[in-house]
């Protein structure tokens, strides 16, 4: 099942007993007369809570393990489009950088040698210049190769071009 997830939704619950995209996935089978697939169903990717995109949901547990190995085979590709800070100076580059938590600020990743090995190919698609007391930003497409927390967000923060908007890893507002 496919769910496009509306930015300010958690997919998982975080303690906290806010409703998360899962739940909603969860009542929209149950309404559907598939209480079976209700209690099986466990989402398969996650997306940050102000990301909006399509979050898939396996509907048994077959399902998961199948998943889990397409990705280990790179079967498919991830991308995201998204609008950085200021103007990216080259067209297409790979950021090869481990990530690893962040030991002075438990809800941030960080660039670090002792991180685990993380890939992110971001292409410039368009170089929007500043206007109307607008700064100056860059339209990219991110294809992540590999999958850590907060990957694109550390991996943008650390070439000094932070995703537009965010208060974890960018400007302050």
């Amino acid at each position: 099942m496919a769910i496009d997830k509306p930015a300010g939704m958690i997919v998982h619950g975080d303690g906290t007993g806010e409703r998360t995209l899962t739940d909603y996935a969860s009542d929209l089978l149950l309404a559907m007369g598939d209480g079976f697939a209700a209690t099986d169903m466990q989402p398969l990717n996650r997306l940050d809570r102000n990301t909006t995109g399509v979050v898939l949901f396996s509907l048994d547990k077959q399902t998961q393990p199948a998943f889990d190995q397409m990705v280990i085979d790179h079967a498919f590709e991830k991308h995201y489009l998204a609008l950085a800070e200021g103007k990216i100076d080259w067209n297409e580059k790979l950021i090869d950088k481990p990530i690893a938590r962040d030991r002075h600020d438990s809800r941030k990743m960080r660039v670090g040698a002792s991180g685990k090995p993380s890939q992110t190919r971001v292409k410039v698609l368009k170089r929007l210049k500043s206007r109307r007391g607008l700064p100056t930003r860059s339209y990219i497409d991110v294809e992540l190769l590999t999958g850590r927390k907060h990957q694109i967000r550390v991996h943008l923060a650390s070439e000094r071009h932070p995703l537009v908007g965010d208060d974890l890893y960018g400007t302050p507002r």
